[in-house]
């Protein structure tokens, strides 16, 4: 997926899981880094992750939250409350939000991860959609809480970078069929765009459509809507489409996954659109592409050096490659159940190697001399070595390449050597292997299951099986064999042996003929080998074209395409193919009109908005 996209930082939303459900492919990625803001009691719900690759980006900073209420992991220090070099700041300050819902119940769901590098700070959101009114007061408590905190970065003097599922329409141009269902619900544009959440993106995003005077700390837009400073004016550009209407097709969507940035940045984006070729989701990427070089405090620098911590770039360059050591304390690989851990890939082409840990040092029982200096060896890579994202090798640590101190003795081997092993084991302290127990598999009484299947069952007659307490005798019970048969026959192309009588023979003296019948057998059997032209034929039949319809005059129907605009403008149906408005009269001097049956085609989805006439 991450080749697929060619990205450098992927943000994701509505991952839907929490942390017992996080798996290897979704953290030991090679040469990448991620973060995570998980639920802390819903399940399957929400969630927000940020992959960096390692190779051209690193964090300085990652905190989870909007508000910066949580605590770093295995700490019980707020974000908030850490030193100040370790803050990514912006807090809400005391009076800033409306306090309608706590701040640890807002950052309790997963909807936020916040990524700082040098260069400006990522806010990455999946912010509540609108379902029903009980969730109203969390939805507008959330928005406020992401307008106080990007306000309050701008005003540091750091620079912004918003993105993610907002789940909200800024403008007519970013949803279908606003302006007509706006007329049905007798609701101007004013009043549509007065709604808390669109009031907040109007506001903060610099051209945006604000109805009335600005809120109170409001005042200044600071954000920019990339997609729209490169595609101002393009109609249909909707980022997310309702599957269940099936949508997508005929792009009747909206526009609700944004990527916002600060002004003191905007210039650094050369393109910004979506990628709507992309399925999968019920959404689509939406991306901006930063240049190369960028002017970053009045200098023109390469991008990477300002989006890597100190010294690990320079002029373009890098000076240093990443290492676990790198991660930050919300990294993802730094889980228990992650860390020290290796990838496949470097198990099978990372050569391993020794590396020297100093272990603790006592005297040697008896001697006046120092300690030697204890090192054990062991050939297997360094805790970190995975962690790099490529296939050479790391740089050996200090701890290989510090020589001993005067005086100290390289021992390979732990200082008090293990006992020899005696030459002959005795056999009551060595335990023997056990063997291992086969359980013979007892055989099925009943053979296969009723409802269990097997492949030469689709390429063979069905053969009924009389219960062992009735035999063929009478009238009746061949008249029910001979009706399995012909059951079977219709459903097989394929001609039946000659010894079953089919439904089309004649049933004279069946009571005769049954008794003289070859025993039916419950197994199958191999006399008779079809032709597997006949199969392809059959099988032709169920995979073949689709059936043009009749009409209710008994005539083929003709595919006609909807060209209103709405949910089905684009999508096929069959109609009568007789003319429209009458077509004469009937002899008791009535008009009798053509068929008004439409026959939808399976890929329609009926909406309150469709009609007939479409």
């Amino acid at each position: 997926m991450f080749d697929t996209l060619e990205a450098d930082i992927v943000v994701m939303q509505e991952a839907k899981i929490q942390r017992k459900d996080l798996q290897d492919d979704m953290v030991l990625i090679p040469g990448w880094d991620v973060y995570f803001s998980l639920p802390k009691h819903k399940k399957g719900y929400s969630g927000v992750a940020i992959y960096t690759r390692s190779s051209k980006c690193a964090p300085i900073r990652a905190e989870e939250g909007i508000t910066g209420i949580l605590c770093p992991p295995n700490s019980s220090t707020t974000f908030r409350d850490l030193p100040e070099d370790q803050q990514i700041g912006g807090y809400p300050k005391p009076g800033q939000l409306s306090g309608e819902v706590d701040e640890a119940t807002l950052d309790s769901e997963g909807r936020c991860v916040i990524l700082e590098f040098p260069a400006f700070v990522l806010v990455g959101v999946y912010s509540p959609a609108t379902r029903d009114e009980s969730r109203d007061e969390f939805r507008h408590a959330f928005t406020e809480a992401m307008d106080v905190r990007v306000r309050n970065l701008v005003a540091m003097g750091k620079e912004v970078v918003l993105t993610g599922d907002l789940n909200i329409i800024r403008s007519e141009l970013d949803t279908a069929g606003l302006v007509e269902q706006l007329r049905k619900e007798e609701v101007s544009l004013d009043d549509f765009f007065s709604s808390p959440s669109r009031r907040f993106l109007n506001q903060i995003v610099c051209g945006g459509r604000v109805v009335g005077t600005r809120d109170e700390g409001r005042e200044e837009a600071v954000l920019w809507d990339l997609c729209r400073e490169f595609h101002p004016t393009r109609t249909g550009m909707y980022t997310c489409w309702d599957t269940r209407k099936n949508c997508r097709p005929g792009n009747f969507g909206s526009r609700i996954d944004y990527v916002l940035c600060s002004s003191g940045i905007k210039d650094w984006f050369i393109d910004a659109n979506i990628q709507e070729g992309l399925l999968g989701s019920d959404h689509c990427p939406v991306y901006a592409t930063m240049g190369d070089t960028v002017n970053h405090n009045g200098t023109t620098v390469p991008i990477t050096d300002v989006m890597n911590p100190t010294g690990m770039f320079e002029d373009g360059e890098r000076q240093r490659e990443w290492t676990i050591k790198d991660a930050l304390p919300t990294s993802a690989k730094l889980i228990p159940e992650f860390s020290n851990r290796r990838s496949i890939k470097d198990m099978f082409f990372k050569k391993p190697r020794a590396t020297i840990k100093p272990t603790t040092a006592t005297a040697m029982p008896g001697s006046q001399d120092p300690p030697p200096l204890t090192i054990t060896i062991s050939t297997g890579p360094e805790k970190d070595s995975w962690a790099q994202g490529d296939l050479a090798s790391s740089q050996p640590s200090s701890q290989v390449t510090a020589p001993p101190s005067s005086g100290s003795t390289l021992v390979a081997s732990p200082q008090k050597p293990p006992a020899k092993r005696p030459a002959v084991a005795s056999p009551a302290k060595r335990p023997q292997k056990k063997g291992k127990v086969t359980l013979a598999k007892e055989p099925s009484k009943t053979g296969a299951s009723a409802s269990q299947g097997t492949l030469k069952s689709f390429f063979k007659p069905k053969t009924p099986v009389p219960s062992p307490s009735q035999e063929p005798t009478g009238t009746d019970n061949t008249a029910s064999a001979t009706a399995d048969i012909s059951t079977a026959s219709e459903l097989l192309p394929a001609e039946l042996p000659p010894e079953i009588p089919s439904s089309n023979q004649s049933s004279k003296g069946s009571a005769e003929s049954s008794a003289k019948e070859t025993p039916l057998t419950t197994g199958p059997t191999d006399d008779k080998v079809f032709d597997p032209i006949e199969n392809k034929a059959s099988w032709s039949k169920l995979l073949g074209k689709r059936v043009v319809p009749k009409c209710e005059h008994g005539e083929d129907c003709v595919s006609r395409i909807t060209k209103k605009p709405g949910v089905n403008c684009g999508r096929s149906f069959f109609m009568c193919a007789r003319p429209t408005g009458p077509s004469g009269k009937k002899e008791d001097g009535t008009t009798e009109f053509c068929c008004k049956t439409f026959i939808w085609s399976s890929e329609w989805k009926p909406s309150s908005s469709a009609s007939l006439s479409g």
